[in-house]
């Protein structure tokens, strides 16, 4: 016999109160915000436009001090509906909260820039949608490869700086027509200093030959806009990255230049323990047909397998890319500095 007469709203946790969508993009609203937003808030908000979804941590990585203050924040942030979140379903234990924009934020970056929200391309059934994408794994994968940069930029002597990150999307709209990688970066450390797509492989392009295909169009953009990129591949296991080397090698004996394709791969389980996912470390393989080499070398290092790359000050990366940014492939908001706002101390 059933005796448990508590309500199911009773059981339920406590949901905060949040305003309508409708009053949350009210201008008398957003303007009130303007007077609880710090910079930081801002920043978060224009990342998250960028890079679509960003978990708890991902967050701490990037901005907070502990994972207890940024949950602090994260929670007034969603109260005022300047992001939104969602928690997917894992098989065992508890997935981390993931975070997106919400439609009080995106009338806040839109009013920064001198835009009608409309201008934005922003829909807020789109941002929270991402909860069902089948790639919202392959995405925040992506981004921890460079909150990781971040954190330890952070919290780290080395004085290594992640300087640009590009997101996928962003990539797309300025060379979709060619290539279409994962994301851009460029990390300086000390007076070095590199720049790389990224190809995120989570071993699902089988075979490994779909990977070595993507060569003739790195190929291709290098010869078109005269600027040499590498490319760097993170696999999931070592047994794939030796098979994905192998195809790679494979297609960039075809190429009429290799050298306009520097490669490099590394693999997740290469590094055990706490510096598992960080893309810093010497873990990097070059891939070069002209000499073998088994020694691994550091982000900052990379550099120094491809003597034919022109240093990066020298590089006309920025003009192309401004070039081709004022023309077709215009975004609405500009790359935004993938480094925080230094906080005012309280006193």
């Amino acid at each position: 016999m059933i005796t448990n007469t508590t309500p199911q709203r009773s059981l339920r946790g406590h949901r905060p109160k949040r305003l309508s969508q409708r009053a949350a993009i009210g201008g008398e609203y957003v303007a009130r915000l303007a007077g609880r937003l710090t910079d930081r808030d801002r920043w978060l908000a224009r990342m998250l436009y960028e890079h679509r979804v960003l978990t708890t941590t991902q967050i701490t990585q990037l901005a907070w001090s502990s994972v207890r203050a940024a949950n602090l924040r994260l929670l007034q942030l969603y109260k005022w509906r300047v992001l939104d979140r969602f928690q997917p379903f894992v098989t065992y234990g508890s997935a981390p909260m993931h975070y997106v924009l919400d439609v009080a934020g995106a009338a806040v970056l839109a009013r920064e820039e001198g835009l009608d929200p409309r201008e934005l391309n922003y829909r807020q059934e789109r941002a929270i949608g991402i909860a069902h994408s089948l790639r919202l794994a392959h995405i925040v994968a992506t981004n921890t490869f460079f909150t990781t940069l971040i954190h330890r930029s952070r919290h780290s002597d080395s004085g290594g700086r992640l300087t640009a990150w590009w997101s996928e999307a962003r990539c797309l709209k300025l060379f979709g027509d060619v290539v279409r990688p994962d994301a851009y970066g460029r990390w300086r450390e000390g007076q070095r200093e590199i720049e790389w797509f990224l190809e995120y492989d989570w071993g699902t392009e089988r075979p490994a030959d779909r990977v070595g295909g993507k060569l003739p169009g790195y190929a291709k953009l290098a010869a078109t806009t005269g600027i040499t990129t590498p490319v760097l591949l993170w696999m999931p296991t070592g047994h794939r990255e030796a098979r994905v080397r192998r195809a790679l090698a494979a297609s960039l004996a075809l190429l009429d230049d290799p050298s306009l394709v520097p490669l490099a791969t590394t693999s997740a389980d290469f590094v055990h323990g706490e510096g598992q996912s960080d893309p810093s470390l010497a873990r990097w393989l070059p891939l070069n047909t002209e000499q073998t080499t088994s020694r691994r070398l550091p982000l900052a290092e990379l550099n120094g397998a491809w003597p034919h790359l022109p240093p990066l000050s020298a590089s006309p990366a920025s003009a192309v890319t401004s070039a081709d940014t004022a023309g077709r492939s215009r975004s609405p908001l500009p790359p935004q500095l993938p480094r925080p706002p230094i906080q005012p101390r309280r006193r």
